[in-house]
């Protein structure tokens, strides 16, 4: 159906504003069809208000200019009683993905016995990103015998020797990765022996000490 001016009814009216209720037999969708209220468009003014009761909805429209109503807010969409109605759909989703990185120092094991005035040879399979490690020699109470060494890992493996401490027990090689010192390697204690070596020599028929003295017989 058209648009019938006695169905057109102003709820408020100003100078500057009015709210007007239309009541129509037709659907909300012909209402609002641009060119509808054109008969009223010498009522109607930019900026006005008006509730409609359609066939299968009340809404609140805005007047636009020329009558052209704007696309406002449902109240119902049965029509009874008025009703507000407002939805938000909002969705959150993340994707976090990880995998593991696995870093491992391999110490390879060490004589118990070691002789003072040799080296500590040191040797180590390295597993994952490491680039660099620290070996330092601990003693008995974990602390550092100087010096340590900073090693490049070369094709998976660290070679190295250390210089023997004084005689004594409970030492200890570490290997950490330089940049994470929560992955380490700490062989199991050896000692540093003395050297008890005897130098024998053999003169014709005759055993020598290391000075050259023949050992006596009893």
């Amino acid at each position: 159906m058209p648009f019938t001016s006695v169905n057109l009814v102003p709820l408020m009216q100003t100078p500057v504003f009015s709210m007007w209720h239309y009541r129509s037999p037709d659907l909300m969708v012909a209402i609002t069809t641009p060119g509808y209220f054109a008969p009223a468009a010498a009522m109607l003014r930019a900026g006005d208000l008006m509730i409609t009761q359609s066939a299968d909805a009340m809404a609140m429209l805005p007047i636009r200019s020329n009558a052209v109503t704007g696309p406002g807010v449902t109240l119902d969409g049965a029509v009874t009683p008025i009703a507000l109605t407002r939805s938000i759909a909002q969705t959150l989703r993340m994707v976090q993905a990880a995998g593991a990185v696995v870093s491992t120092i391999i110490l390879a094991p060490l004589m118990a016995g070691i002789i003072v005035g040799t080296s500590i040879p040191v040797q180590a399979q390295i597993v994952g990103p490491i680039s660099q490690v620290v070996v330092s020699l601990r003693n008995a109470q974990n602390q550092i015998i100087p010096p340590t060494q900073l090693l490049n890992v070369s094709q998976g493996y660290v070679t190295t020797t250390l210089p023997t401490p004084a005689v004594g027990s409970g030492y200890r090689i570490r290997i950490e990765d330089a940049l994470d010192t929560g992955v380490v390697a700490t062989s199991r204690t050896f000692n540093i022996l003395p050297d008890l070596r005897l130098v024998l020599m053999e003169d014709g028929m005759n055993l020598l000490q290391e000075d050259g003295a023949a050992i006596a017989q009893n």
